[in-house]
């Protein structure tokens, strides 16, 4: 079909052939636009519905909570990228330990699976950063999966504080040949997008983060500047 409209309009005047080219661009982007607006349809139905069959214990439904609060916001981010709009919010003190805590339990159990350890280790006191919750836990929660997926041997999460700013640092135990054994097999769907979210979170947050690797392990540290401090 494109071949065909393609020779078509080749065969036409300038002016009709670019007109007709215009049409064909607007019509297949409408059709894409419409297979988008469907797909987050039917994405925030079933997030609507698992958030209202939360387990009951409340470890287990705070984790599970995150990760649908999480899940939703990226469906709302790619909605404002569909149909324009804005998906920030206002920034408000953020209590940034239980965030953490949460994270880690979330992951803890693919650790284990995988046969690794998944340990915090906390000296952060109960800080508060201000922002946006939601883009906080994506941050750390991709911290901790880049290390599960890139990395290898156990896995450190620790949050220390620096003076007026807090860090928050993932590492891993090395292994690097094994690591680039698993990205090898899984090339085609790594494409580093995690650690560019970390990235926007901390500039957006007025923090930094950075990434060492070496031999000896991969250190990713994510730092924010705590409440009431400048931003």
């Amino acid at each position: 079909m494109a071949v065909e409209l393609a020779e078509i309009a080749a065969g036409l005047p300038l002016a009709a052939s670019f007109a007709m080219a215009s049409g064909i661009t607007a019509f297949r982007e409408g059709r894409r636009r419409s297979s988008l607006n469907e797909a987050i349809h039917e994405l925030r139905r079933p997030l609507q519905a698992l958030a209202l069959s939360l387990p009951g214990d409340s470890r287990r439904a705070e984790a599970a909570g995150s990760a649908l609060r999480m899940a939703a916001a990226a469906v709302d981010r790619l909605d404002c990228e569909v149909n324009g709009g804005s998906a920030e919010t206002a920034a408000e003190p953020v209590a940034i330990r239980p965030l953490v805590e949460v994270a880690v339990a979330r992951w803890r159990g693919r650790a284990s699976a995988e046969g690794r350890s998944l340990r915090l280790r906390w000296s952060g006191g109960e800080t508060r950063l201000r922002g946006d919750a939601v883009e906080l836990s994506q941050a750390v929660d991709n911290l901790i999966s880049n290390a599960l997926e890139h990395g290898a041997g156990e896995i450190w999460v620790e949050v220390g504080r620096a003076g007026p700013l807090l860090g928050v640092e993932v590492r891993d135990g090395g292994g690097m040949a094994k690591a680039s054994k698993r990205r090898r097999r899984g090339a085609r769907r790594c494409h580093g997008h995690g650690l560019r979210i970390v990235r926007r979170v901390a500039a957006r947050h007025g923090g930094s983060f950075q990434l060492h690797r070496s031999p000896r392990g991969t250190r990713a540290r994510l730092t924010l500047p705590l409440a009431g401090r400048a931003r």
